[in-house]
């Protein structure tokens, strides 16, 4: 059994634990729709709805699953939205491409007897019926204190310079408690924040243009990056090796993507995220099949007025990339060890 399958199981039985006992959820049916906001990240197809579905159709096989992407426009989300209320959800799992925006979504639904589920991205201004994610704010803590722990084990001098930092999307809850953990991490350390930049779209060449005028800016006195994501990671990654600097100044990511594990591996990014997304996606799964079945699902806390349940993502560096997502089956030495990562891989273990 790999390592996701045992979170998977975990997650399954503290649902459960906390909607109550399996009879709860007899034959239920209905249509549930599966909402992601863009695809500047691979997570949403390759993760996030497989594990939804595989989870739905365990818990309730008769259930019609509808997906849709809104590849990062608001319009569209609203006009996906009203398809699916048309076809007839009942239950409606929401990562919505613009956080406020979403409110008149979830009002409008909830107007109809609708349950709206926010995933990934909470929705500060209108309480959906249930949010589930990973903890945004501890995700952007925790990458931040590891990059600073990290200079400081180098011997990096507090005065010699400071840091960038590249947060998410304005218009992403989440990518604002991503920030807002990021500037707690920073905060006492000593380093001080040059300067930083909201990622419109979250798009990797718009972190790429920001971190490359920041290099002409500040040159040298950059000696580190806390970037939000993987993608924008990558993007400050780009801006460095453009410019010529060798060695790329320490980066952090979050996501755990192919392309960000093979920059750890090649010494280009130094930490992210690993969350695997299935993890959330099964426990959205649940918490919908339960508003079908009649149960009102409590959470495990309350954030932004609405039940709640977080999950603990676990930082990754070069350190335990081997032991913490090669061998517990995150990801495949096949696939993260090809062309010029080959040689990476060999100096830290990594073999097919």
């Amino acid at each position: 059994m790999t390592r996701l399958s045992k979170h998977l199981i975990g997650a399954s039985a503290l649902t459960l634990s906390l909607m109550g006992s399996t009879a709860a959820f007899a034959a239920p049916s209905g249509t549930v729709a599966f909402l992601m906001p863009d695809e500047g990240s691979t997570r949403y197809e390759q993760h996030d709805f497989p594990g939804f579905k595989a989870e739905m159709g365990k818990l309730c096989p008769d259930c019609k699953v509808l997906y849709q992407n809104a590849n990062g426009d608001v319009s569209q989300q609203q006009q996906q939205f009203n398809s699916v209320i048309a076809q007839g959800a009942k239950v409606i799992v929401l990562d919505p491409v613009d956080s406020t925006a979403a409110a008149s979504l979830v009002h409008m639904a909830q107007g109809q007897g609708i349950k709206v589920i926010a995933y990934d991205r909470p929705v500060p201004s209108t309480p959906a019926n249930y949010y589930v994610s990973f903890d945004n704010e501890d995700i952007g803590k925790s990458i931040a204190q590891s990059l600073v722990q990290h200079l400081k084990e180098m011997g990096v001098p507090t005065g010699k310079g400071g840091l960038l930092e590249v947060n998410g999307s304005p218009v992403d809850a989440a990518a604002g408690l991503i920030k807002k953990g990021s500037h707690e991490g920073i905060e006492g350390s000593g380093y001080k924040t040059l300067a930083e930049y909201d990622t419109p779209d979250w798009a990797p060449p718009k972190a790429q243009q920001w971190v490359s005028g920041q290099i002409t800016r500040f040159g040298s006195q950059i000696v580190g990056v806390v970037a939000a994501n993987d993608g924008t990671g990558g993007g400050a990654v780009a801006a460095f090796k453009a410019a010529g600097v060798n060695p790329v100044p320490p980066v952090t990511g979050n996501d755990a993507t192919l392309a960000g594990l093979q920059l750890i591996i090649s010494g280009d990014q130094y930490n992210t995220i690993l969350k695997p997304s299935e993890i959330v996606a099964a426990a959205a799964a649940k918490v919908a099949v339960g508003f079908l079945s009649g149960q009102t699902p409590k959470g495990q806390t309350t954030l932004f007025n609405t039940p709640s349940q977080l999950f603990k993502p676990a930082v990754i560096t070069s350190k335990n990339i081997k032991a913490e997502v090669v061998d517990k089956g995150f990801a495949s030495a096949k696939d993260l060890c090809t062309d010029r990562y080959a040689d990476g891989c060999k100096k830290l273990g990594i073999t097919n």
